[in-house]
């Protein structure tokens, strides 16, 4: 990984996602010589919400189509890349994401870029380890977590 502030945002994803994510991007940068940048990772239910409120009940463009608890971030199960512009500063929000595809496919991951149309989230990858998003709500809500975290338990 070549961003080093990718590492602390990796240990933040659910333990049972963190290699998968880490192999994914490593073999993205290595084949393809570039440099990602996680700019989303876990996300709190109230940051999901805020951001999901955005463009409906408070001013700005819709950005999420997931409101609290329904998004995969919500359970260390997503993130969204970038990679830097190359010696440019920055990131390159028009790269062809769809480069990232076969890494992800590699290791399991689901890319955003794939979901319906009117919904697609090209910078979007994620890996729900068989669950949907109702079933690790009710895990959430009842609280079955990995024992001393806030980590549902699958």
């Amino acid at each position: 990984m070549r961003d080093p502030s990718n590492v602390a945002k990796i240990n933040l994803l659910h333990p049972k996602v963190r290699q998968l994510f880490t192999d994914f991007i490593d073999d993205a940068e290595n084949s393809l010589n570039i440099s990602l940048s996680i700019v989303q990772g876990l996300r709190s239910f109230s940051q999901q919400q805020a951001i999901y409120d955005q463009g409906r009940t408070k001013p700005g463009e819709i950005v999420t189509w997931s409101p609290a608890g329904t998004s995969y971030h919500n359970y260390g199960l997503a993130i969204d890349v970038c990679p830097y512009n190359d010696g440019k500063g920055g990131l390159n929000w028009n790269y062809d994401f769809a480069k990232l595809l076969p890494f992800a496919q590699k290791h399991g991951i689901t890319w955003g870029g794939n979901f319906p149309v009117g919904k697609k989230d090209t910078d979007h990858f994620e890996n729900k380890l068989g669950y949907n998003w109702r079933d690790l709500l009710h895990k959430y809500n009842v609280k079955d977590f990995i024992a001393g975290t806030t980590y549902v338990n699958i």
